[in-house]
């Protein structure tokens, strides 16, 4: 497995050129058309079996490997995020608030390498390798689209696998781990109801924005309060809109957050107390309200399969000085590779992309970059991890 990596440090300007382009070149979830052409055209210029338009703007390729085997599922996510870029890059975007702020730019050059080293080796490894290049990551529901588009049948995968690059960690550590790695994910609504009236006469009104404060401060008291200090959550109010005029008393306020959670029960737990405290606050000032989370948004917590981690771990092992490769608290964050998680057995694995300087911001920030030095070993990585699999079977 480690010419793996020799082979991918040989692709390296390939993989960074690709990288550039996607990044000067966004496209938001379910809106990834060029991108899509570019993966479909390399993989097909490969020889792969191509399936273009999986959930909508999805692409697979599967490789068949020297002789029968299981089947393995590389994924690897396409979407950018509604962002104007700040970073002063030549190949910053092009398309005005629209940018990669998370690396999936990256993820998108990596699966193409991937597919190459893949490509190069089959003669080493059985069976077949499913790649699934992945719209609306951000959000907005890809793998579920592409689930219900028949991206886990025919071939049904054995084992599912995915990398992400991860800024708060220097370049080249991996994180490999078995269980919880990334939280579950809700969004939520709140829609306080009141009385309008002038600001000079509270009394003959009933202040949305007065009820919506004291809502906001409840419900952040849900979590250090209900909820065991031994167990991981958070919920964050996002944003809270009311009100059009300085001397108006506002007659509705909206709000909207997120909760992050890993256990079902403590979920639940939470909801209802949501519900509980912004019913009584409500009441007390004679205002109504409505609660709605958003059940289509739900995205479940990252559960790693012991034994695909158990494979991970070896594949970089094979790569990766034994002190690189280690294991973190769960993290707060979300990510939809747990859908695939849920139906598949595998593996959902970091590793380090942090770039050089200081200039530069975090996910999800305008001036987001990555170390383009990680682009060649997470496409080793991946491929090996798929050997990994594939030779043990």
């Amino acid at each position: 497995m480690s010419d793996y990596l020799e082979l991918a440090q040989a692709l390296a300007p390939q993989l960074i050129a690709w990288r550039r382009d996607f990044h000067q070149h966004p496209e938001l979830g379910f809106q990834e058309f060029r991108t899509a052409a570019r993966v479909a055209e390399h993989l097909q210029a490969l020889g792969l079996e191509v399936i273009s338009g999986v959930g909508k703007t999805g692409v697979v390729g599967i490789l068949e490997g020297a002789r029968p085997g299981p089947t393995v599922l590389l994924r690897f996510d396409m979407d950018a995020l509604p962002i104007s870029e700040s970073t002063g890059l030549p190949f910053a975007s092009v398309h005005p608030g629209v940018m990669h702020a998370c690396g999936h730019d990256g993820h998108t050059a990596i699966g193409m390498g991937v597919a190459q080293l893949l490509a190069h080796t089959r003669a080493r490894w059985p069976g077949r390798v499913k790649l699934l290049f992945q719209p609306a990551e951000e959000g907005l529901g890809g793998a579920r689209a592409v689930i219900e588009d028949g991206v886990l049948a025919d071939p049904v995968p054995d084992a599912a696998f995915a990398l992400h690059l991860w800024n708060p960690l220097p370049l080249g550590k991996v994180v490999v781990q078995a269980g919880p790695l990334m939280a579950a994910s809700d969004h939520f609504e709140i829609e306080i109801q009141g009385r309008g009236g002038h600001g000079a006469v509270p009394e003959d009104t009933i202040d949305a924005v007065l009820v919506a404060a004291e809502a906001v401060n409840a419900l952040h008291h849900i979590v250090s309060r209900n909820v065991s200090p031994h167990v991981r959550a958070v919920l964050s109010i996002g944003s809270l809109q009311a009100g059009d005029a300085f001397n108006v008393i506002s007659e509705q306020a909206q709000m909207e957050g997120t909760l992050r959670t890993f256990d079902p029960p403590v979920r639940t737990l939470i909801l209802r107390r949501m519900d509980q405290v912004l019913d009584g606050i409500t009441r007390a000032h004679g205002a109504g309200y409505r609660f709605n989370v958003i059940e289509e948004e739900y995205t479940p917590a990252v559960i790693n399969d012991p034994a695909m981690a158990q494979v991970a771990r070896a594949a970089a092992e094979t790569l990766f000085p034994p002190a690189d490769i280690m294991e973190i608290p769960p993290i707060m964050v979300s990510e939809d590779m747990s859908e695939i998680l849920r139906r598949v057995p595998g593996c959902y694995v970091l590793l380090g992309a942090a770039p050089q300087g200081t200039t530069h911001g975090p996910h999800h920030n305008p001036r987001f970059d990555i170390h383009e030095d990680a682009l060649p070993l997470a496409a080793a990585l991946m491929a090996a991890m798929a050997y990994e699999f594939l030779s043990r079977k």
